[in-house]
């Protein structure tokens, strides 16, 4: 293999506990136990709304990497970035989308149009481009006029839980997700309102990356009456997230749009029944006998969905083995970072980028 050095561009903390941070890290270290030489380029925190400091400075490294260093530029900045930065960098582009910026909750529409408009134009500028789904392929081709045999497919790698169970006395619904509106913590709230004759209790894991989001939702649990049945956990270690699975009987996640989802991967490898919404790249991801899918945004048809997997427990059983099965067949991330890798290193000796009218 080649010792040419590859780049991989990252806006913020490469630490943050969401699953394209997650996707971020694991591919930059199993890139480097293939043998590759990856630098990791920080960009500013800002992106994916940038301050024009940050916009600035992105613009500044990206044109001091040179021809020789094909780089990975994360979706959340190259969907944000100042076209005329990325049409004059002189390295081979590779864009990694998780999923495309202006698809994510809460924007206005003026706000969402420019995304789509940056982010069509700038992929434009990519020699290939990186999805994590077979969904956002098929977006990013219909919707950005992204050439089929410029996408390659590199779902993120699963790691195999040490198996095992601690049933509680009182059924544990699990949900994971940054607090963010697009994650629909708030739909969950309403729906497990409804439930009202059936013993359960609820831990929502993930950091509050809105303040005002997250507010809302300790604010709404409260005036709901389950201050007593709902827990915000926040952050969580790994060894802390892998209990709550243990622990639980069943995973939901009330979602407005994925754009691929890796706790799905998550709760089948720990073979958990999934509820959750027929919505992105959710119905291609998660096991068809091992999950209910309902619309999103639909707090009552969540509730019946949930209710029907807490009060079955032949049906919990039955989805909990299709959804274990479906765990074990999943890849890992040293797969991931084989197609990853595949395409930088056929980038190597190449030069400049696409300049696709």
């Amino acid at each position: 293999m080649s010792t040419d050095r590859f780049v991989f561009a990252i806006p913020g903390d490469i630490q943050t506990q969401t699953g394209g941070y997650i996707y971020d890290r694991r591919l930059i270290g199993e890139l480097r136990a293939q043998g590759r030489e990856m630098e990791h380029l920080e960009l500013g925190a800002s992106f994916p709304n940038p301050t024009e400091a940050d916009t600035q400075d992105a613009a500044d490294k990206l044109a001091r990497i040179p021809s020789t260093s094909p780089v990975i530029i994360d979706g959340l900045a190259l969907g944000a970035l100042d076209k005329a930065a990325v049409a004059a960098m002189s390295a081979p582009l590779v864009a990694l989308v998780h999923h495309p910026l202006a698809l994510e909750g809460g924007l206005e529409a003026s706000r969402r149009e420019y995304l789509f408009q940056t982010e069509r134009d700038n992929l434009r500028q990519a020699q290939h481009v990186i999805v994590t789904s077979p969904h956002t392929a098929e977006l990013l081709s219909r919707d950005y006029g992204v050439p089929e045999a410029r996408i390659t497919i590199a779902q993120p790698g699963t790691d195999q839980p040490v198996r095992g169970t601690k049933t509680l006395d009182v059924p544990l619904i699990v949900s994971v997700g940054i607090q963010v509106p697009r994650k629909g913590h708030d739909v969950l709230l309403r729906a497990l309102a409804e439930i009202v004759n059936i013993p359960w209790q609820a831990v929502i894991a993930g950091s509050v990356l809105d303040a005002a989001y997250g507010a809302t939702l300790e604010t709404l649990r409260d005036q709901l009456g389950l201050t007593n049945r709902v827990r915000f956990a926040g952050h969580v270690s790994e060894d802390e997230l892998a209990e709550l699975y243990r622990q639980a009987s069943v995973f939901a996640l009330a979602t407005r749009f994925e754009g691929y989802g890796m706790v799905f991967n998550e709760a089948m490898a720990h073979g958990l029944p999934i509820v959750s919404c027929r919505t992105g790249a959710v119905p291609d991801t998660v096991a068809p006998d091992g999950s209910v899918l309902v619309p999103p945004d639909d707090p009552k048809q969540f509730a019946t969905a949930l209710s029907s997997v807490l009060e079955d427990t032949a049906v919990r059983h039955t989805m909990a083995e299709a959804s274990a099965e479906a765990g074990r067949m999943l890849i890992t991330w040293e797969q991931t970072a084989a197609a990853v890798g595949a395409v930088l290193d056929g980038l190597q000796g190449s030069s400049g980028h696409n300049k696709t009218p």
